[in-house]
């Protein structure tokens, strides 16, 4: 009878332990999704910004087709990526070529005198700083996620579920760490 009591509280610690990792990975994994959908909505107000810069650069800088141009095929490559490694490769060269749209303005004082650059330059730093934020809170939450299915014996128990490992938002390539060289 003793044996068979210690039997049962053996399988009911176990039964308990499994659904507390469980609902730990599932409540991490509904994070990171969350955490997700905050990187995306930043990176929409950062969409919806561009263009207004643009327009505004054009009206002083019209010949720098160029840079433009590259703004532009880098939003719109950004806009249709999917995946957080494709997303991450995307928005790290419409960082880029945002930077150097922001150079340009050094070639032209009354663009950067223009008031309608500074407030879209205002809120772009903003949004950029906002994107930064979200970045690093996805991040954390996939770290807290990728270390509670990686551990023993929590391991065991997310390979049955088929839970996989999340990947982190971070910059594609070292290419990408470089400052952009802009040349006139």
């Amino acid at each position: 009878m003793t044996l068979l009591l210690i039997l049962l509280a053996v399988v009911v610690l176990i039964a308990l332990w499994a659904i507390g990792v469980y609902n730990l990975l599932v409540s991490l994994n509904i994070r990171a999704d969350n955490a997700w959908s905050d990187i995306d909505v930043q990176l929409k107000r950062r969409y919806d910004l561009i263009p207004n810069l643009v327009e505004t650069v054009k009206g002083y800088a019209g010949h720098e087709r160029q840079t433009l141009e590259a703004v532009v095929n880098a939003r719109a490559k950004a806009m249709n990526a999917t995946g957080v490694s494709e997303k991450s490769g995307a928005e790290n060269m419409l960082a880029g070529t945002l930077k150097s749209l922001f150079a340009l303005a050094e070639n032209y004082p009354q663009l950067r005198a223009n008031e309608n650059f500074l407030s879209l330059q205002k809120s772009l730093s903003e949004i950029e700083e906002a994107v930064q934020s979200a970045r690093r809170y996805f991040n954390a939450v996939i770290r807290d996620f990728n270390t509670a299915l990686q551990v023993f014996p929590n391991n065991m128990l997310a390979g049955m579920f088929n839970f996989k490992k999340r990947d982190f938002f971070e910059l594609a390539s070292e290419g990408e760490r470089q400052t952009p060289q802009v040349k006139f």
